[in-house]
């Protein structure tokens, strides 16, 4: 289903893309550079923007802010329609993507938050507390670094 107010309304210029969704001018020209946004140009080759690309760029910023690179905004991006106003059910489709992975960096925050009094796990032995947590310097045969927090599976995250 078209959105016909979308389709009635006239796109946005870059400046006014920026102004409704407070990202600089030069930030949407970056995206659209990397394929995560379109716009058409006219005859006097000014970008003009549909209405929708205010929820991609939305969608964009907030996935930045909770860590997802843009190759994997990309990626997801790229499962909306270009023919259409992206619905309720795609928006939904996409959100499945990052369900895990999302899950996944919350554990580890809530995990850092928790350990961050306690040396981070990184198994240096040197407070005095360490010995506690981290008898024997045991975790210090597992490698170098925050031990605890570390994932040896790979993907930067642990269960």
């Amino acid at each position: 289903m078209v959105n016909a107010t979308a389709r009635t309304l006239p796109d946005l210029t870059v400046g006014e893309l920026s102004r409704r969704s407070g990202v600089p001018a030069s930030a949407l020209r970056f995206y659209e550079d990397e394929g995560l946004i379109r716009s058409r140009r006219t005859a006097g080759n000014q970008r003009r923007y549909c209405r929708d690309a205010l929820r991609r760029v939305t969608f964009i910023r907030m996935s930045q802010r909770v860590g997802m690179p843009l190759s994997a905004i990309r990626e997801v991006l790229a499962l909306l329609p270009d023919d259409r106003t992206p619905t309720r059910a795609d928006w939904a489709r996409i959100s499945q993507c990052w369900r895990h992975d999302l899950n996944a960096r919350i554990r580890q925050m809530e995990q850092l938050r928790d350990q961050l009094t306690d040396c981070i796990g990184c198994g240096c032995m040197s407070l005095a507390k360490c010995r506690l947590a981290n008898p024997g310097d045991r975790l210090g045969t597992d490698g170098p670094g925050p031990q605890r927090l570390a994932d040896h599976r790979g993907d930067g995250y642990e269960d």
